[in-house]
């Protein structure tokens, strides 16, 4: 069996981390805008605050490259459309 190259092991080693990286950001991002939803469902003084906090998440996520910016853009306008449809109600 061959042995393996340098590069390819450093190759590896980036791919595994930059994995990591990304799935955490996506993770969070997924979390915060599950927060702001069940914030909205339920109404009140957290739901600025939760619906800020997700658009936050979903920017870094974009900024990192866990998730497309277009598709973070299209999930922080639903959130906030959902919020702001949920205040003008009350």
């Amino acid at each position: 069996m061959a042995k393996k190259k340098r590069s390819a092991l450093k190759r590896i080693r980036q791919t595994e981390r930059r994995t990591t990286i990304k799935t955490v950001a996506r993770s969070a991002a997924r979390s915060a805008v599950k927060t702001a939803r069940s914030a909205i469902e339920k109404g009140g003084e957290a739901v600025q605050e939760a619906v800020a906090e997700a658009a936050s998440m979903l920017d870094r996520a974009a900024k990192r490259g866990a998730i497309h910016k277009n598709a973070a853009r299209r999930k922080r306008s639903r959130v906030a459309k959902r919020a702001a449809k949920s205040t003008k109600k009350t």
